[in-house]
Formats: C-alpha cells, structure tokens, sequence
C-alpha cells in the first residue's frame, strides 16, 4: 500500500528543496505544503508544535529536516 506523504516546505528553504529532488529522484509521490505561499499550512505546521522545515510526515512518522536515513527508513528503499 502507498505511504501518504507531506512535505511542509518553502521555495526559500535548500532542506525543502533537498527533500522534495530525494523524493522525485526515487519516484515517490508526495504532497507539498508550501507555508510561504498558504497561511493554513503554516498554521498547521505550528499546531503540530514545529516553526523550521522542512518537516516531512511519512504515515504517522515526521522527520524534521533532511534527514537522508530516516526518510530511506520510514519509505523501505536502499
């Protein structure tokens, strides 16, 4: 079954450009959530206690940053 993917992120931030090129590089599709250009993701980024991105929620795991190994981790790829 499909992992459900979300990538808070922002065009001004390399970590969120690193996570979304990782993801593309393999294939994975994933939803973006832009809280520079959308007030309700930044809001809901914030909610889930965190103010720097890029977070990236895998399932139910978030991993804050790009974090190479935690991402390969939660996705099951080499």
């Amino acid at each position: 079954m499909a992992k459900k993917i979300i990538v808070y992120s922002a065009v001004y931030c390399p970590g969120c450009h690193a996570v979304k090129n990782f993801l593309k590089e393999h294939n994975i599709e994933f939803e973006e959530r832009d809280i520079g250009q959308n007030e309700e993701y930044k809001k809901e980024l914030q909610d889930m206690g965190h103010n720097s991105i890029p977070v990236t929620i895998i399932d139910d795991e978030k991993i804050i940053g790009f974090d190479v190994e935690k991402i390969k981790k939660a996705l099951n790829i080499e």
